[in-house]
């Protein structure tokens, strides 16, 4: 988190000062690795009143994340946020419906040793991730995924009891809504994804490692590639935008240029951009990346020809006719107005 982080916190502990309020969650667990702050989570007493009077300080942003479970949330331009939800019972019961023990830790807002039933602390320095209860997966089966995000994100491994429990629940992988699905696996690297293979989290939800070896990972990597080289068509099972539906599609047709010649890598970049590299990192075809990054340095700016310069009414044969053009302009067959012309009233018949 930036370095405004401390001062949320100080207006955080000033307006809940008279409460018994707790700092929980990732933020206690970062703060005793030593890792940059993202978000802030607190456990409190009335967490609407809480939210509004952080959010009049702060200047923040306040709404409702829940009604049902009275969760709120304050926004910052920066990206910040900070949650508030109400304290469940006792501290300890609280912390008891929580999922892994690492995240079962709580910091007293106005001071004092850290509660940590569940000896978080300890399984942090073994580097352990350990379930809070044996209902944990059955609660929130999104904890199947997370916790293979935390082994990667956090260097940690599933103790033996828990991973055996999160095995005897691994068909509960596919019930959470789909957005938080998808939520989980962007952020995972390729280890996430042969852990979740290895662990049977992987099939369950559509997903395959058969094409993960062809990939250059050298030439693209990213969270969008890694879900359509694991999931292909599957993907679209879950919610994606329309930017990742059309880049999943771009990547699904693909196919490898013939050749290095001009009009092949031309006909290559007009089936994938903006996206071609990223194609031939998935298809495994880095050899062909320094022509595209060529090709894409010495386009012109301007076409030879525009639609209405043509003399012919709209329709289809007018994309057909200019597609033709920027080909063989790029061929270097043509590379005036003039020839342009010549070949498009060839081409449509006129000629």
């Amino acid at each position: 988190m930036s370095s405004s982080t401390p001062d949320l916190l100080g207006v955080v502990r000033e307006v809940l000062a008279d409460e018994e309020a707790y700092l929980v969650g990732g933020a206690v667990r970062d703060e005793l690795l030593g890792r940059e702050l993202v978000d802030l989570d607190i456990v409190c007493l009335d967490s609407r009143r809480a939210a509004r009077a952080f959010a009049e300080k702060s200047g923040g942003a306040p709404f409702s994340l829940s009604e049902r479970h009275g969760a709120w949330r304050v926004t910052f331009p920066s990206g910040e946020c900070v949650d508030f939800t109400p304290l469940r019972g006792t501290l300890a019961e609280d912390l008891a419906l929580r999922d892994f023990t690492i995240n079962a830790i709580a910091e007293p807002l106005a001071g004092g040793a850290l509660v940590d039933p569940f000896e978080g602390r300890r399984d942090l320095d073994e580097r352990r991730l350990k379930a809070v209860s044996e209902s944990v997966f059955d609660d929130d089966p999104l904890r199947l995924l997370r916790a293979v995000r935390f082994e990667e994100e956090l260097g940690l491994r599933l103790d033996r009891e828990c991973e055996t429990l999160l095995r005897s629940r691994a068909g509960l992988v596919g019930k959470p809504a789909g957005e938080r699905i998808l939520a989980e696996l962007e952020k995972l690297g390729w280890p996430g994804y042969e852990r979740l293979e290895q662990l049977g989290l992987l099939a369950p939800l559509g997903g395959s490692l058969a094409l993960v070896g062809r990939v250059d990972r050298s030439l693209a990597d990213s969270p969008r590639l890694r879900l359509v080289t694991v999931f292909g068509e599957s993907l679209r099972r879950l919610p994606i935008s329309g930017e990742l539906g059309r880049y999943l599609g771009k990547l699904l047709g693909a196919a490898p240029p013939a050749d290095n010649s001009p009009r092949q890598i031309h006909r290559f970049r007009r089936a994938t951009e903006p996206w071609a590299i990223d194609a031939l990192a998935f298809l495994g075809a880095g050899g062909f990346a320094e022509d595209v990054r060529i090709a894409r340095e010495t386009e012109p700016d301007e076409p030879l020809l525009r639609g209405d310069e043509l003399g012919i009414a709209p329709g289809p044969l007018v994309g057909e006719l200019l597609d033709q053009i920027a080909e063989e302009r790029a061929a270097g067959t043509i590379a005036t107005r003039e020839e342009a012309l010549e070949l498009a009233r060839r081409r449509s018949g006129r000629g």
